[in-house]
């Protein structure tokens, strides 16, 4: 069992620290890209425009004279906030160009910021973290070898556990060799982090392989229904009045903008019960021509697969219970880099001797 926790080290114990890393970073990853762009920030236009201001038509007309593809779509995030409106750009199928993230001023009437996703630096993290840069291809790479990352960890637990007295199992000897003070710190360092690794890697593997996910817990599907055949696009001042009748006491978060004329409006909706704040799962879909409702997704009766799908997300990413629980993820993405240094350590020491 230790020959296997070796190989198994020396195979995935790099990556595991890599991911473990910028999993750190990324915890706060728009707190500290709004540090890294606090001048940007710095206009801030009293409080967040509500469901019924003309800001957000006005932003759309300021990004689609900037992108002039009628046919790309448009994602506006509804933070709570003043400041700037963050949103996205995706070009239309078969267009060259990536993912914009756009930043409007309070007014809507300016373009603030504009980078492509990828292209400044918490953004690429957030690439090297799921895909290691390599597209779809990276995600199977991070899914499939974070199951390799389970198995270092199990290995690890039974290979080390005490064939005689626990407390001993348990204790770090502060006087002993150098070598010894790196297999206990290296021991320690993985027993009192094991279980939240587990939870960690194993939600990152869900996360990275949604085939497998798929599987697993069989969440209900989605299907997007199409909008009717007619002239026009409601504003999304409408369509967020039109989705606030469907679920009305529930905080939006995003409202999608088609891009082709028989796509819906989408909306997107947290309501009690969904455990992340920014991600949520429910979702109301409505005609972009009529502003009739098309259909509504509310993950409260989609299911139990889809329920318990929709915890991955704030588990891995340790916002399940808020400050205190995103600072441990933080803390805990830095545990293997330690366990892969003390590892590698012992390991030379070993052959040194």
């Amino acid at each position: 069992m230790r020959r296997i926790h070796l190989w198994l080290g020396f195979s995935v114990g790099l990556l595991f620290a890599v991911l473990g890393l910028t999993g750190s970073a990324l915890v706060f990853y728009t707190d500290i890209d709004a540090a890294l762009h606090a001048a940007m920030h710095a206009e801030h236009g009293g409080p967040a425009p509500g469901l019924q201001s003309p800001v957000w038509d006005r932003a759309l007309a300021t990004g689609r004279t900037r992108w002039h593809d009628p046919h790309g779509k448009w994602t506006f995030e509804m933070t709570g906030e003043g400041g700037p409106i963050p949103a996205r750009y995706y070009p239309a199928p078969g267009q060259h160009g990536d993912r914009q993230m756009v930043w409007f001023s309070p007014d809507g009437r300016r373009i603030v910021r504009a980078e492509p996703w990828g292209g400044y630096l918490m953004s690429w993290l957030y690439q090297l973290h799921m895909q290691l840069l390599a597209g779809e291809f990276g995600n199977q790479v991070v899914g499939w070898c974070g199951a390799a990352m389970l198995l270092l960890l199990i290995s690890g637990v039974l290979a080390w556990w005490p064939r005689g007295r626990w407390r001993k199992a348990l204790a770090f000897k502060r006087d002993a060799a150098p070598i010894r003070r790196l297999r206990d710190l290296h021991k320690l360092f993985g027993l009192w982090s094991m279980a939240l690794l587990f939870v960690l890697v194993a939600t990152g593997v869900l996360l990275a392989l949604p085939a497998v996910t798929q599987t697993l817990f069989a969440p209900a599907a989605m299907p997007a229904p199409n909008s009717k055949d007619g002239a026009g696009q409601i504003t999304i001042v409408q369509a967020l009045v039109a989705g606030r009748r469907a679920l009305p006491n529930d905080r939006i978060v995003f409202v999608d903008i088609p891009n082709s004329p028989n796509g819906p409006i989408r909306v997107r909706y947290q309501v009690p019960g969904d455990p992340h704040r920014r991600f949520p799962g429910s979702y109301v879909f409505i005609d972009q021509h009529s502003g009739q409702i098309l259909a509504v997704h509310d993950i409260r009766h989609a299911g139990t697969g889809t329920m318990l799908v929709s915890w991955i997300r704030t588990l891995h990413d340790g916002t399940v219970g808020g400050i205190t629980t995103r600072i441990l993820a933080v803390v805990l993405g830095i545990v293997p880099a330690l366990l892969f240094a003390t590892g590698i350590l012992h390991w030379l020491q070993r052959r040194g001797r």
